[in-house]
C-alpha cells in the first residue's frame, strides 16, 4: 500500500498533507510525523498535516510539528489546505473551527478571538499577559496571546540583531510556559507595518508562522503601536491580518503546491 501526499508551502512555511477524508489511513506511530518531516531521510516538512473528516465542519486538520508533536492551530497550514479544497470551508482544529476561503490576496483565513487570560495562554502563574515582568537577556516585557495557540511578542528594535536560535528555545522551554511557547520577536516601521521573525515550538525558526503573524498584530494593536489592519513583512513573505469589530482575526496571503508524489509506510515503521 501506497500513501499518496502534497507537498505544499505558506510563505516557505512547509507542509506534508495526507488526506483521509474519504478513505482511513493507517494508524500512524508516535515517530511518524517526525520521520516523515525529516529532511535528510523523509519527505522532509516543518509540519505534517492530517485531513479527516469532522461533524462539526466541512473536515478537521490535525497539525503535526516536525517533532512529532501535535499542536492547536497553524495559520500558514491553514491556508495551504483552504488552497487544496478550492472552496470556502468551516476547519475544525485542536484550537477550534476556523474558516477558510479564496480572496484576491490569496486565501483568507477567519482565525478566531484572541485570548489574553494567564490560565489559557497558558502560564504556570497569574501574571499580567499584557506586559510580562520578565525577561531573557535583551528580550523583556513580552505581552502574551493565544490565538489558537499560545504566543509572545517582544517588540524590538531590530528582529534580526536577536540570536533567535539560541533564545528561541530558552524561552520556548521556560517553566513558565507548561505547554512550550511560540516566541515572535518584532519590529513595528510604520501604523500599517511590522517585521518579524519567530521561533516556532516544536519547529525552530521558520520562513513564516501565520499564527505568529496574528499574535504579533494583536499584540501591537493592543499597546496602541499600529492600526487595526498591518501588513506583517517575514522572512518568507507577507501576511495581511485585520483584527474587525467583531473581535475575529483575520489574515489573508498567499499559499502553494510545491509537488506530489505517495510513499510506502512501511519506509516509516507503520503496518499498513
Amino acid at each position: 500500500m501506497r500513501i499518496a501526499f502534497t507537498k505544499m508551502h505558506g510563505l516557505g512555511n512547509d507542509f506534508v498533507v495526507l488526506d483521509a477524508r474519504e478513505a482511513p489511513l493507517p494508524p500512524l506511530n508516535p515517530g511518524f510525523a517526525a520521520a516523515l518531516a525529516d529532511r535528510h531521510t523523509g519527505i522532509g516538512c516543518d509540519q505534517l498535516i492530517l485531513l479527516e473528516p469532522s461533524s462539526l465542519g466541512d473536515f478537521r486538520m490535525r497539525i503535526f510539528n516536525a517533532d512529532g508533536s501535535e499542536v492547536e492551530a497553524c495559520g500558514n497550514a491553514t491556508r495551504a489546505v483552504g488552497l487544496l479544497h478550492g472552496a470556502p470551508a468551516r476547519i475544525e482544529t485542536l484550537g477550534g473551527m476556523i474558516a477558510a476561503a479564496p480572496s484576491d490576496g490569496g486565501i483568507s483565513v477567519e482565525m478566531g478571538k484572541p485570548r489574553f487570560d494567564w490560565d489559557v495562554i497558558p502560564l504556570a502563574y497569574p501574571m499580567d499577559t499584557h506586559s510580562l515582568p520578565v525577561a531573557w537577556e535583551e528580550l523583556v516585557n513580552p505581552i502574551a496571546v493565544n490565538v489558537g495557540n499560545p504566543h509572545v511578542i517582544f517588540f524590538v528594535t531590530d528582529p534580526y540583531a536577536i540570536d533567535m536560535a539560541r533564545l528561541g528555545p530558552i524561552v520556548e522551554n521556560d517553566t513558565l510556559f507548561p505547554q512550550r511557547i511560540n516566541v515572535n520577536v518584532a519590529a513595528v516601521t510604520a501604523r500599517d507595518a511590522i517585521t518579524l521573525r519567530v521561533w516556532e515550538r516544536g519547529v525552530g525558526l521558520t520562513r513564516a508562522c501565520g499564527t505568529g503573524a496574528c499574535a504579533t498584530a494583536i499584540g501591537a494593536m493592543k499597546r496602541g503601536l499600529v492600526d487595526r489592519r498591518v501588513t506583517i513583512t517575514l522572512p518568507g513573505g507577507p501576511l495581511v491580518i485585520e483584527w474587525r469589530e467583531d473581535g475575529e482575526i483575520v489574515m489573508t496571503g498567499a499559499a502553494a503546491q510545491s509537488f506530489r508524489g505517495s510513499f510506502d509506510p512501511a519506509d516509516f515503521g507503520i503496518d499498513a
